[in-house]
């Protein structure tokens, strides 16, 4: 006997919108018995990653500042999933992005002009972009699988980081704390309001959100980015390059990823440091599927997962659990998330023997 997935002739609308709604009701309920088995009060727990991050301005403003880099990243690789180009190296993109956009506030600190923060804006998308081009000129040029070179190339931007800020750019005034010099005010991302914390990052989110959606669905490369992620045969067919898409969506998703890093430690850190990253490019991969690879979708997704990462830290003060809890959170929700847009498209057989006969389930 074996399992096997056999294509559903139509696809419910109703399922496929609802899906979502659906992982995220499974989740709570794996949720809910995860907390039991644990010998925690499971309304109580839910209450303290779901609730509480809501109920004060000031984590209001925790849950934009986390958001934003989510959903940045997850909008850019909504580009390359999209086009069928499978981009699982954005936590990379983000820390070279990051310490790309740190160049002047750190090794040019005497500089202190206006024209340092759009200068760390520019440096940052291109060395974003510059680093996710490596596993797109890969498989482009070389046919190699980008699964394997986008996530191997995270490890080598993760020890980069960490030799860097322990080396040649610690600070000399930090008492041997491995960790840069703390950025100047040109260097840092201004606050939206000058009443709260959110940074322009969430602004960049919004208006980077915005623009890929209106691309996707109002303009010509929006139209060649579904046509070749559906089918490269016929993309070659009405004119587009499949190999020019790699690079694109590449490009795209490295810049946007690279970005997210500079928000991140621009508007939040204010510095460079080992680990700037909880694993913000790994977790906006859940995003963009949850998000349904739709920009304005993302914006919500970003928005929930964004509330798990405040509401682990929550739970780790107000019921004592780790926050491993929280990774198994977002890893249940994208096992769910993936599991119900599977079922959409296929239905599942059993097959016994040779005859190969089975029934549906």
């Amino acid at each position: 006997m074996r399992i096997e997935l056999k294509k559903r002739d139509g696809i419910s609308t109703l399922f496929a919108i609802l899906s979502p709604f659906v992982a995220l009701g499974l989740t709570l309920i794996a949720g809910v018995i995860l907390f039991i088995a644990l010998g925690k009060d499971p309304v109580a727990a839910l209450y303290s990653f779901f609730i509480e991050p809501l109920t004060e301005i000031w984590s209001l403003h925790e849950l934009a500042i986390k958001a934003a880099p989510l959903i940045l990243i997850a909008v850019g690789l909504s580009v390359c999933y999209r086009s069928n180009n499978w981009n699982i190296g954005a936590e990379g993109q983000f820390i070279i992005g990051a310490m790309a956009g740190s160049i002047l506030p750190v090794v040019f600190h005497g500089w202190q002009s206006p024209l340092v923060l759009p200068l760390m804006i520019v440096f940052a998308m291109i060395g974003g972009a510059a680093y996710a081009a490596i596993p797109a000129f890969l498989k482009a040029r070389l046919n190699t699988n980008e699964i394997l070179t986008s996530l191997m190339l995270v490890y080598v931007a993760q020890l980069f980081l960490d030799w860097t800020v322990r080396g040649p750019w610690r600070n000399p005034e930090g008492f041997n704390f491995p960790e840069t010099r703390n950025f100047h005010d040109y260097a840092v991302l201004p606050r939206i309001i000058e009443t709260g914390k959110t940074h322009w990052g969430f602004g960049f989110a919004l208006i980077a959100a915005l623009v890929l959606w209106f691309i996707m669905r109002r303009t010509l490369k929006g139209f060649e980015i579904t046509v070749l992620g559906q089918s490269a045969r016929a993309g070659r067919f009405a004119g587009f390059s499949d190999k020019k898409m790699v690079y694109f969506a590449f490009l795209v998703s490295g810049a946007l990823a690279g970005l997210a890093g500079l928000s991140e430690v621009s508007g939040s850190i204010g510095q460079l440091r080992p680990v700037i990253s909880p694993g913000y490019g790994f977790t906006a991969i859940i995003v963009a599927f949850l998000g349904r690879l739709n920009p304005l979708g993302i914006v919500a997704a970003g928005l929930v997962l964004a509330l798990t990462y405040l509401g682990g830290e929550a739970a780790q003060i107000s019921i004592g659990i780790t926050d491993k809890v929280t990774r198994l959170f977002q890893g249940l929700l994208l096992f769910f998330v993936l599991g119900c847009d599977t079922l959409i498209h296929y239905r599942i057989r059993l097959v016994f023997g040779a005859a190969q006969k089975g029934s549906a389930a």
